[in-house]
């Protein structure tokens, strides 16, 4: 097996391209996707406000607004026009409506007619402005309904509002970088691996030199000599991107730190073999290139990370219990993130020691297959 690394690792010193990938493509996925998430999430989205009331509420509103750090009122008027030709532009990404009477109708206990619209088909930007622009026109109407309304009337009765707590579990900063980043890396360098690998093992059957490289070792041996090359080389950058996340940038874990490591690890050995068992099965790396795309690109949408599986067809159902990703973002989000107990994690590390343990199973039998066919021809 030591043989075989040291074959592996020659190899990739002596072809610059091979090297280019397993070197400067993970550190440039990793320098891209910190540099995407480093601010943690969105600010200062623009905004407007249209008011044609211009009453005190208005201007308590619009004061709220404007304290909050992820909305930017980029236009205060009464035309609605100007703003929807705006919010056609994208200039900006949602507005509050104030009408003509809203403040009178308020303080005759009446609907204010207040309303907020926003540009939902950016998911993530229409939340962030919707959660905003909603926190502060409530708490703007409450600040008004007590301190100018309620005190002006009842100036000797110190009336409090109702007051409900609201605090987001485990990302209370709501940061992309915290949400996104620990799931894109993996995701991507994966998808990385999986080429890897199967042009490693692709060259071997197309140069018919599988002899050289199992010799007189069990393929047993070879299969996880070949593959452990491209694993340990992955779970280096990983591991160092872990290190810039933790360390650096002091996103600590709430849970254990070894067996995420280990779950990466088991990880990338299951996409490793699998994309082994595909390139043997099939002899045609355009072939596996394809199947990688399609079963290794798909990973992120249908492991629940980014969209949600509840309620989902069967067939989403069905693809996300058939890839070795779900488990792992289950995993990692619960000794990253929450911060569960161990019996806990043991279900979807389980789940990845099965996998590997499958394709290992199926790889090993193909690659046997194919060496009894070598020499007999």
């Amino acid at each position: 097996m030591w043989a075989i690394l040291y074959r592996e690792f020659r190899y990739l010193l002596n072809n610059k391209w091979d090297l280019c990938l397993v070197t400067l493509a993970p550190l440039l996925i990793i320098i891209l996707f910190s540099s995407m998430f480093y601010t943690g999430k969105a600010e200062h989205l623009p905004i407007a406000i249209i008011d044609q009331d211009h009453g005190e509420l208005s201007q308590n509103i619009t004061t709220y607004l404007s304290h909050n750090t992820a909305v930017s009122i980029y236009l205060v008027t009464d035309n609605p026009t100007e703003v929807e030709k705006l919010i056609n532009q994208t200039k900006i990404w949602g507005y509050v409506y104030i009408p003509s009477g809203a403040e009178q109708r308020l303080v005759k206990a009446q609907d204010a007619q207040i309303s907020i619209a926003y540009n939902q088909s950016y998911f993530s930007i229409g939340n962030t402005i919707s959660s905003a622009m909603l926190l502060s026109t409530v708490e703007a109407i409450a600040n008004f309904a007590k301190n100018a309304h309620l005190q002006n009337k009842i100036p000797y009765v110190d009336l409090e509002t109702a007051n409900i707590k609201i605090s987001p579990l485990f990302n209370p900063n709501l940061s992309y970088e915290f949400y996104l980043e620990p799931f894109m890396i993996p995701a991507i360098l994966h998808l990385l691996l999986c080429c890897c690998v199967a042009f490693a093992v692709g060259q071997e059957l197309k140069y018919h030199t599988t002899n050289e490289w199992v010799g007189h070792r069990s393929a047993f041996k070879a299969l996880i000599a070949k593959n452990l090359t491209y694993i340990l080389i992955f779970c280096f950058w990983t591991w160092l991107w872990m290190f810039w996340l933790i360390v650096i940038r002091g996103w600590f874990v709430a849970g254990q730190l070894w067996l995420i490591l280990l779950g990466q690890f088991l990880l990338f050995t299951a996409y490793a073999l699998i994309s082994s068992t595909v390139v043997l099965a099939t002899k045609n790396l355009s072939k596996t290139f394809g199947f990688i795309a399609v079963y290794g690109g798909s990973s992120l949408s249908f492991a629940g990370v980014t969209l949600p599986l509840n309620n989902a067809p069967i067939f989403t159902q069905f693809w996300a219990n058939i890839i070795p990703f779900t488990p792992y973002a289950k995993l990692q989000t619960e000794q990253w993130v929450v911060g569960s107990p161990l019996y806990i994690s043991l279900i979807p590390l389980g789940i990845l020691l099965i996998y590997c343990v499958f394709y290992l199973a199926i790889s090993t039998f193909l690659l046997h297959k194919h060496l009894i066919r070598s020499k007999s021809l």
